[in-house]
């Protein structure tokens, strides 16, 4: 039986999740979405986390009540799935109840003003409003919502047994009979005005529900006749407002699909002052005990997963931010740490390379080449340069400190660069790309040219390992087949063939055999000698299998793959110990670091999660037994009977250990 692995922390910010970003008074702690689990981040030095986990696919939603009790989360599910809806006990950190009655998607979440009750509204496929009764998890009464789906949900903030709805073209009003368990709508009347509303704020004493249009302005409609009041401001945020909360004024706070975040009078709606940031704002959360003289704090999300802190100066009128978080917004491809050195670490995604400081979860450097993709990237051994391909074909080298472009391999594959790896002396690269070819580059002081072409391959190759003396290589690609080639001669000397496409394969650190995995969901052994199958194991019982990883003492090894699983293994026994849920798509890499203290696996959602190692052994296996790979599993003594050669101590990096404080060094390059 499998145990969860221990998930230490995450870097990332679920951005695209509207109001998804929740703070807990006073100021203390942010709550966030992440892939399948919620983060709640404690300010402070320490940055310390801790997580909520309990969803089976990504969240979509999440509210928090007025009294800072309860957090209600909702997610996404598969065609036809039913979609769950948690309601956590925020100060104990467990789930007291989980719901089901909406079918693939939770749009959107409220809490009534004394937390009784709990309105939920379904994504398209859905269409229906729910009322739950909060201390008992059970539905109190629902209703189809008319003609559009609602987009946004709202309880009135001083009586519970009215909220409202917003979605296309139409506001509604709904009263709550509690004894009848009854749901009574009424429409708002816009007149010959046509808006389609994105998000709401109701006042602080019920008198007025404004509406964030797609056009860009705010709609005021009067909650008790019911009617359209007003609309501002004159001049429009383009890109729709996408969220907006109350500041602790009672004026508004608006985000715009272009950036802007614009503060807006509630009386008049007239525009007061405004910021831009970067990326769509999708969720805003304000201090409400850090009002003074007019100025206030509050939280902005951006779509490109940016976390802002901002502080509106009344007497400058004037709005100053801060990035507080930053994270990779698209599917990120690879992870690289540098030969013997934990404490930093690399992944590259579209348009950039990103250096993280693991255990403080610091960006450190980002290498920008714009409307590219970064498919893999790598530490030279000597640690003086990062080497990375591109969509565009080339390989680039940077300074890893610097980010400086230190040269650039033109036309390196035609289609793009998938694999990189640097030999032990660091003088040479072998890389490989979409076509299927293996080139060999020699790297001189001033020049750089290649060596060798080597043609084996039919489809994309994928990953590439060389021994640790630089006489051979492997390769393995999408074609079926693993090549062992000759460094000297430049020729194969040996090949495997599996049906599958062969995503990942690595020499066990004593070199004696091979591990490969691919989208047979299987993890497969092999003699490093002649290529000889040794052992296949199941990866996955449901979901191709995308990357591995074997550590540095060769006793366990990590995969990932789509079924969204790091799975820690034994690498004798073939057994998975631990296996850690939290990402919400398929995961394209993962990696122990040299110190074994940590792992880092990265997903298509964009997420950096960095899990605690644990030592995958059995109670019943001894030290001694632990020698070799083959000692206590049935593969054949023949096939590795060369003990793992003991580590060396690191040798000393030229990258500095950084101070908790290091600003983002961003470089662009072409």
């Amino acid at each position: 039986m499998s145990r969860p692995l221990p998930l230490g922390s995450v870097i990332g910010f679920n951005g695209t999740v509207p109001g998804g970003l929740e703070l807990l008074q006073p100021c203390s702690t942010l709550l966030y979405a992440l892939g399948t689990c919620v983060v709640l981040r404690h300010k402070g030095d320490n940055k310390s986390q801790e997580f909520l986990e309990g969803h089976g696919n990504r969240v979509s939603c999440l509210s928090l009540s007025q009294d800072g009790r309860y957090l209600a989360t909702g997610q996404v599910n598969y065609m036809g799935f039913a979609a769950d809806i948690i309601i956590w006990d925020v100060e104990a950190r467990k789930l007291m109840h989980r719901m089901s009655l909406h079918k693939v998607k939770v749009e959107a979440l409220s809490f009534s003003c004394d937390s009784n009750y709990l309105a939920s509204v379904g994504g398209q496929d859905d269409g229906k409003l729910v009322v739950w009764n909060v201390k008992t998890g059970k539905a109190v009464c629902g209703s189809p919502v008319p003609v559009d789906y609602a987009r946004s949900v709202k309880f009135f903030n001083t009586t519970e047994d009215k909220l409202v709805t917003a979605g296309g073209q139409k506001i509604v009003i709904w009263e709550f009979d509690v004894a009848m368990r009854l749901l009574r709508p009424q429409e708002a009347n816009f007149g010959k005005l046509r808006r389609t509303t994105l998000s709401l704020v109701v006042d602080g004493n019920d008198e007025f529900v404004y509406a964030g249009t797609l056009t860009g302005d705010i709609m005021q409609v009067s909650l008790g006749p019911k009617v359209f009041r007003n609309h501002g401001p004159k001049v429009k945020i383009e890109m729709g407002i996408l969220h907006c909360t109350s500041t602790p004024n009672g004026d508004l706070l608006a985000g715009g699909g272009d950036g802007t975040l614009a503060l807006i009078k509630a009386e008049s709606l007239k525009l007061v002052c405004f910021t831009k940031l970067e990326g769509a704002v999708t969720s805003i959360v304000s201090a409400m005990n850090s009002f003074r003289s007019g100025s206030f704090d509050f939280y902005a999300g951006t779509n490109v997963c940016n976390l802002y802190f901002v502080r509106y100066d009344a007497k400058r009128n004037s709005m100053e931010r801060q990035i507080i978080h930053t994270s990779h917004y698209d599917k990120i491809y690879d992870i690289a740490f540098p030969s013997g050195y934990s404490e930093v670490f690399a992944t590259c995604s579209h348009e950039d390379i990103r250096l993280w400081h693991l255990s403080q979860g610091h960006e450190l450097l980002r290498i920008k080449v714009p409307h590219e993709t970064c498919y893999c990237v790598a530490f030279m051994p000597d640690g003086k340069s990062i080497i990375s391909g591109w969509s565009d074909g080339k390989i680039r080298a940077y300074g890893p400190e610097t980010g400086k472009l230190l040269y650039t391999i033109i036309d390196a594959h035609v289609f793009g660069v998938t694999a990189v790896y640097g030999t032990s002396d660091s003088t040479r690269i072998i890389s490989g790309g979409k076509e299927g070819q293996v080139r060999v580059w020699k790297i001189g002081p001033q020049s750089h040219w290649m060596v060798e072409n080597m043609k084996e391959h039919k489809a994309q190759v994928n990953s590439i390992q060389v021994r640790k003396n630089d006489s051979e290589c492997v390769s393995s690609s999408d074609d079926g087949s693993c090549v062992v080639w000759d460094l000297t001669r430049f020729t194969r000397n040996n090949s495997f063939f599996g049906s599958t496409f062969f995503k990942a394969v690595l020499y066990h650190p004593d070199e004696s055999q091979l591990l490969t995995t691919g989208t047979d969901r299987k993890i497969s052994y092999w003699d490093a000698f002649d290529c000889s199958p040794i052992r296949v194991i199941d990866g996955s019982l449901s979901a191709e299998m995308y990357s591995i990883d074997i550590s540095p003492d060769g006793m366990a090894f990590v995969s990932g793959g789509a079924d969204r699983e790091v799975k820690l293994w034994n690498y004798d026994e073939g057994h998975c110990y631990f296996v850690g849920h939290g990402h919400s798509e398929p995961i394209t890499k993962v990696k122990i670091s040299p110190d074994q203290h940590h792992i880092v696996s990265v997903g298509e959602e964009g997420a950096i999660f960095i899990w605690d190692y644990k030592s995958p052994v059995s109670a019943s296996t001894s030290p001694a037994a632990n020698s070799s790979p083959a000692s206590s599993s049935p593969v054949p003594a023949t096939a590795c009977t060369s003990p793992i050669p003991g580590l060396e101590s690191p040798p000393a990096s030229p990258i500095p250990h950084p101070p908790p404080t290091s600003p983002v060094n961003t470089v662009a390059s072409c």
